[in-house]
């Protein structure tokens, strides 16, 4: 555990949580996002570490890193992904979101090349603050037919430089899932 702004922080491997709480995760996250939430949402969380804060016993924040494989300039870069970050919305202002990305980004840096995640027009300023960097260049994903560009997400991803050398106006391509590419 860690603890950041008077927030605690706890960081447990996807197979560290029980039924219970792998149940209470899906509820916050489905509830914070609502419509946009699927199932494969849901498993781009899964298999990597998660970074939860209990108030009182329940859950009001939650955040995910996954390992992914982006390709940049010819060449594959480990890549550090957050998914399904996400603070009840009775919650928001108390430095949840910030404490969960403070302990998220402190694993990215120590064993990835940089971080990803793919955001919305309300949650850029978040990110942006933190060091996070918009990425210009086209997005692609490599699908079972090969490399596929990505317009939609053209504009919504997001980097965290920790070692990489990147180009941000190049193309980035990230590996293939069920769902959303990014």
């Amino acid at each position: 555990m860690s603890t950041g702004a008077d927030v605690e922080v706890s960081l447990l491997r996807t197979d560290e949580l029980g039924a219970g709480a792998r149940a209470d995760v899906r509820a916050l996250l489905a509830g914070v996002f609502a419509v946009d939430w699927t199932g494969s949402d849901w498993e781009h969380c899964l298999g990597g570490v998660h970074a939860l804060v209990e108030e009182d016993g329940v859950l009001v924040g939650h955040g995910a890193l996954v390992r992914r494989q982006l390709r940049h300039r010819g060449r594959a870069v480990r890549a550090g992904y957050l998914e399904g970050l996400a603070v009840r919305h009775d919650r928001r202002g108390r430095r949840i979101g910030a404490a969960l990305m403070d302990r998220l980004e402190s694993v990215i840096r120590g064993g990835f090349e940089l971080g990803a995640l793919s955001t919305t027009d309300a949650a850029t300023g978040f990110y942006a603050a933190r060091g996070w960097r918009s990425w210009r260049g086209r997005t692609s994903a490599f699908t079972p037919r090969g490399i596929e560009p990505t317009p939609e997400d053209d504009d919504g991803v997001r980097v965290l430089p920790v070692t990489a050398d990147l180009d941000l106006d190049a193309e980035l391509t990230c590996d293939w899932r069920a769902g959303d590419p990014w």
